[in-house]
């Protein structure tokens, strides 16, 4: 009763609002990430009272998380590259006009996964995160290459594999460039020393979604505004029945995946769309504007808010890079992550943690009453629209890393990208390959080094046996149903 009256009092609930919502306008702004956010606000927290400056960091993680699917829905421009999933689904629906009953489901996905993974962090973070530490490098690069089996599912139609896995391939060429962790040598840089650490992820989503929807925008003829979709959005429409198992498995899964150390929210929210597909009744919808992809994908990175600080808090391992963020926050003023904030620094830990559910339930408040108004950006005329745009475009390019090679990197997606949508590849496969290519590979290598050289150690735990089970599962029924269309068309002939 104690930490709640410290969260509840009139500064902390203020606290709280003003991160929450200030984390939901950085997280719609392209290029601007939570780990941004966080990292620069953490030595302004210095001189606030330790509890509501950790009140503030943990509503900017929480409103940035779900601040990401906003123009993702309206734009098909992901906010963060853990919107990537949402807007697969979202941009769709909001060409159909249903561009509010994708924002409410993603605000409501968003709060459902927040909610119980802070649930989860507040009740069993100590066992969970001993758990944690069973997950090594083998583990770590079949969670990537479940993650990749996604690029089956990303297809929008079995006739398009081919070309969704040929494009993902393209995305992990792509992501070997800059040096190696483990040989500390060069690859592809062809001389540049831009290109020493590597593609960041930031300037190739904004260039394949935002740049490449704005080119599209621009080269058209005529661009007549249908008003018929502004009446359409603004009916109030249910939520979709069954919607709520999809919201409970990306709640599952991306807490999970939010608990094991340096997993991010990305992969969670691809996993969690691989997963509803699989399980959906309609699975024809998908990759068209289905808001079942949407709930799973929103719940899924939502949910690695609250798993991510369970290795954070308990360990000192952070879970992401915006947990490590946060762990200087507590190291700053004082805490040291591990047992002892539980016990010595409870009077602060657990109010933050609370603290998180207060979050939570302001972006929702903020979300479901806002949702009306926001649906009218995707009826902004291009003449307006494509200007604006692609100067946020710019900037969020340029303010990543103050580089203006990274605006130039952003332009090359955008062409590059633009003349492979043309031929018919799917974008979205090249950037999961873009963003779990690093990760499969560092986890592979490393997995080989520990297993001298033997790729056994990629069998020999349960928990890689269950998770070679689970990517068969992902696997197989889209691969045999690919198998009868060939058969079916060789008849045919």
């Amino acid at each position: 009763m104690e930490y709640l009256q410290i969260v509840f009092s009139f500064e902390a609930l203020l606290t709280i609002a003003i991160g929450t919502i200030a984390g939901v306008a950085i997280g719609g702004m392209p290029g601007l990430t939570a780990t941004m956010a966080v990292g620069l606000l953490v030595p302004f927290t210095y001189t606030m009272d330790p509890t509501m400056g950790l009140m503030l960091l943990g509503g900017i993680y929480c409103g940035a998380m779900y601040g990401g699917s906003i123009p993702a829905i309206l734009l098909n421009t992901p906010g963060t590259p853990a919107a990537v999933a949402t807007a697969i689904e979202g941009y769709p629906m909001s060409k159909q006009g249903r561009r509010a009953l994708a924002l409410k489901v993603s605000v409501t996905a968003s709060f459902v996964g927040g909610m119980f993974s802070v649930f989860v962090l507040l009740m069993f973070a100590p066992f969970l995160a001993q758990q944690a530490l069973k997950f090594g490098p083998a583990e770590t690069f079949l969670l990537a290459l479940m993650g990749l089996a996604g690029i089956i599912s990303i297809a929008d139609e079995n006739s398009s594999l081919i070309k969704a896995l040929i494009a993902g391939l393209i995305g992990m060429i792509i992501a070997v460039i800059g040096t190696d962790d483990m040989s500390g040598s060069l690859r592809y840089t062809m001389g540049m020393i831009e290109l020493i650490d590597g593609i960041d992820f930031m300037p190739a989503l904004i260039g394949l979604f935002s740049m490449i929807q704005m080119l599209e925008l621009s080269g058209m003829r005529s661009h007549k505004i249908d008003t018929s979709m502004l009446e359409k959005s603004s009916k109030k429409e249910p939520m979709p029945k069954g919607i709520s198992k999809h919201i409970a498995l990306g709640s599952a899964t991306g807490t999970v995946i939010g608990i094991l150390p340096g997993e991010g929210a990305t992969i969670a929210a691809f996993i969690s769309y691989n997963f509803s597909k699989r399980i959906s009744k309609t699975k024809e919808l998908f990759g068209k504007g289905n808001p079942e992809g949407i709930a799973a994908a929103e719940a899924g990175n939502n949910g690695c808010v609250g798993g991510s600080l369970v290795p954070t808090l308990t360990l000192g391992i952070p879970g992401n890079s915006v947990a490590a963020a946060l762990m200087g926050a507590f190291i700053i003023h004082g805490m040291i992550p591990g047992p002892e904030l539980f016990n010595e620094y409870a009077d602060r830990t657990y109010p933050f943690i609370i603290s998180m559910f207060v979050a939570n339930g302001v972006f929702l408040i903020v979300g479901l009453s806002f949702a009306p108004f926001l649906a009218r950006i995707a009826l902004i005329p291009p003449a307006i629209m494509v200007p604006v745009v692609s100067a946020f475009a710019i900037l969020g390019s340029y303010a990543l890393n103050n580089a203006v090679f990274d605006v130039y990197m952003m332009i090359a997606f955008a062409v590059g990208g633009l003349l492979l949508k043309k031929l018919g590849f799917s974008l979205e496969a090249l950037i999961l390959g873009l963003i779990l290519g690093p990760i499969a590979e560092g986890g592979f290598t490393q997995g080989m080094i520990i297993g001298h050289g033997s790729p056994w150690i990629f069998v020999e735990s349960s928990i890689a046996k269950g998770m070679w089970v689970i990517i068969f599962v992902l696997l197989i029924p889209p691969l045999l149903s690919y198998l009868k269309l060939i058969r079916g068309n060789a008849k045919q002939s």
